[in-house]
């Protein structure tokens, strides 16, 4: 296998040591292959099934009941199949809109917050289907990403030879952004430049990503190589994106990946993209590039890449 399985076991049982091994081993990760699993991470299988039965619930509803939920400018709710193509973030040529449908959930704001009744962007309120148990399920699926994702960043600074409580103070509050994905089986007639999703690096600092039993994600190695993304037994997959890439003043890896479908079944996804709290300024930690806060960065990306939100282009900072 050449993506690094890192046991957080040890860490969680408080062994003397265990961290600084970890931040050792994220280190190479991310300087080599920019993926790694994560073995003992506290998140149930049970929970991670629940999730995924989630969102193939939803994605079998009638388009017009998933379009009522359309998604709108804080980039919240159903986005239809090639709703978005890939471009500020892709690698190589800008391939056809992506031949996927998704639904995005946010930390789950009452309509009475501050930053809801400001209109502040990527914090409006999430658009819930009329499904029994639905809301439920998926605040528990995003509390468990977010603990683990917390839990991690003692590793991340301690690989970037920083103390270990460095990131806590730009995550009292992350953002964070559940997206579930439906992938239908990639037609056999279908053009070269089409697929689930075209080869990009994510935005996020983090990505965690549930393993998927029908394969179809790969990603790029540093040497050019596309290799498929092995699912072991018990782990999660996680990458960092381009706003990690950035705040490590680009010495650390965001690595390209993309998905196509050929299993001849349909594929679901539920990856979980964490950031640093809203208003917490990314200042990088080599190199001179201008610190940027998630709104920043984010405006731009969306309005790139995301057909809702293309009317008024931006360049996107930090790419």
């Amino acid at each position: 296998m050449e993506i690094p399985v890192l046991d957080l076991g040890p860490l969680r049982a408080g062994e003397p040591g265990a961290l600084e091994r970890l931040g050792t081993e994220l280190r190479e990760a991310f300087t080599e292959v920019g993926f790694y699993f994560v073995r003992n991470h506290g998140i149930s299988q049970a929970l991670l099934d629940a999730t995924f039965a989630e969102a193939e619930r939803f994605h079998a509803r009638a388009l017009d009941e998933k379009l009522a939920l359309k998604i709108n400018e804080h980039n919240i709710g159903y986005m239809p199949m090639r709703g978005a193509t890939t471009r500020v973030n892709a690698v190589g040529a800008v391939a056809l809109p992506n031949a996927n449908e998704a639904v995005f959930f946010k930390r789950d704001l009452p309509a009475d917050h501050p930053d809801v009744l400001a209109g502040k962007r990527f914090r409006g309120v999430n658009q819930w289907p009329e499904l029994p148990g639905f809301r439920d399920a998926i605040l528990r699926a995003m509390a468990g990403f977010e603990g683990l994702g917390l839990s991690l960043l003692p590793i991340y600074a301690r690989a970037l030879d920083r103390p270990a409580e460095f990131f806590a103070p730009f995550f009292r509050e992350p953002m964070f952004t559940l997206r579930m994905s439906h992938y239908p089986p990639c037609e056999p007639t279908a053009p070269e430049n089409e697929f689930g999703i075209a080869p990009h690096m994510d935005t996020s600092f983090m990505t965690i990503l549930a393993q998927n039993r029908i394969p179809g994600l790969s990603l790029m190695l540093p040497d050019g190589r596309w290799i498929d993304a092995p699912a072991p037994e018990g782990a999660l997959l996680i990458n960092g994106g381009m706003l990690l890439r950035r705040w490590t003043g680009h010495r650390w890896l965001a690595t390209p990946h993309r998905v196509i479908n050929r299993s001849g079944r349909e594929r679901y996804a539920i990856p979980f993209f964490m950031d640093a709290s809203y208003g917490a300024v990314m200042a990088p930690l080599a190199g001179d590039e201008e610190p940027i806060t998630y709104p920043d960065f984010m405006t731009g990306y969306q309005r790139a890449n995301f057909h809702h939100a293309a009317e008024k282009p931006v360049q996107l900072q930090g790419a």
